[in-house]
């Protein structure tokens, strides 16, 4: 952030002083007590990059010290920061030295002490975007924020590379939508990753008969040619792990089943997009005999002693 430079403090003229507190015909340094103060915006880096410097002088007196306090209101977006100059220990605003209004984005606190950006309520235009996200990062850090969720719909993509471009990590994507993070503080980054694990079940149907009911997929590698296989699939999102063998069990072959119990499990590495897999056995009871195969995935279908 550029800061921003005041001059000449010993040079100034006492009118110069009194236009700049809009008081004519006074002077703001008449004693001791007096001080001026100015609110500004976090963003003086527009100002600069725009051509427009503020200026500002003041006399200085035996004991007069410039200080900055810097306060934060979260009811008013349009100033989250207020940076107010004092002299003499004495406030006295002046809006006038310098001022811009800069929204914050849209969001809310997590209960972990970060940010949760609302997506529905993004701006439209992508310049407009990139003076928001600064702002509102200036913003959460000067108040403590530690990690920020940017979720960016699909109808919005032309926003991600802008959010990359401010220090925005990819975290992960699904069919809808992107989701970004930002953290603030120093140090390692402590908010938790993406999703390190698939799930997949199996339902090993077992008749009074100690028949078994197996399948051959459609749709297979050449050394899986031939094979038959208890039918298997991935749980859906919040799915049960019982839930999900009896639905994929009656998918497959038609079969409707009861759960019994889960039978076994391995766990493996390094498979599909470089994650880990968990696979569950559920024994099944079948509730019904009719079998009817789905063409979309499955080649056949019977019960096999």
């Amino acid at each position: 952030m550029d800061q921003l430079k005041f001059l000449d403090f010993k040079t100034a003229s006492l009118s110069k002083k009194a236009a700049l507190m809009g008081r004519a015909g006074s002077s703001p340094f008449s004693s001791v007590g007096h001080s001026v103060g100015a609110r500004f915006s976090q963003e003086f880096s527009s100002c600069r990059g725009s051509g427009v410097f503020t200026k500002a002088s003041y006399s200085s007196s035996s004991n007069g010290m410039l200080k900055r306090a810097i306060s934060s209101d979260d009811r008013d977006k349009s100033a989250a920061e207020n940076y107010l100059y004092k002299i003499n220990g004495t406030s006295v605003s002046s809006s006038s030295l310098f001022s811009r209004n800069v929204k914050a984005l849209d969001a809310c606190d997590d209960e972990y002490g970060g940010v949760v950006v609302d997506p529905d309520r993004l701006p439209v235009n992508p310049a407009a975007f990139a003076s928001m996200l600064r702002f509102s990062l200036s913003r959460w850090k000067m108040t403590g924020k530690k990690g920020v969720w940017l979720k960016l719909p699909l109808e919005r993509s032309e926003l991600v590379p802008v959010a990359v471009k401010e220090g925005f990590q990819y975290h992960h994507a699904e069919r809808g939508y992107v989701m970004l993070t930002y953290w603030i503080p120093e140090g390692p980054c402590m908010l938790p990753t993406n999703a390190t694990h698939q799930v997949g079940v199996g339902g090993f149907v077992i008749n009074d008969k100690n028949e078994v009911l197996v399948v051959q997929e459609k749709f297979y590698a050449p050394t899986f040619a031939d094979l038959w296989k208890i039918p298997t699939g991935f749980i859906l999102e919040s799915e049960e792990i019982y839930t999900g063998a009896v639905r994929e069990v009656k998918e497959e072959t038609g079969v409707d089943t009861e759960f019994v119990e889960v039978i076994a499990f391995r766990h493996a590495h390094n498979l599909a997009f470089d994650k880990s897999d968990l696979f569950f056995v559920c024994m099944l009871k079948p509730l019904s005999a009719q079998i009817k195969v789905d063409d979309l995935e499955i080649q056949a279908a019977k019960v096999s002693p």
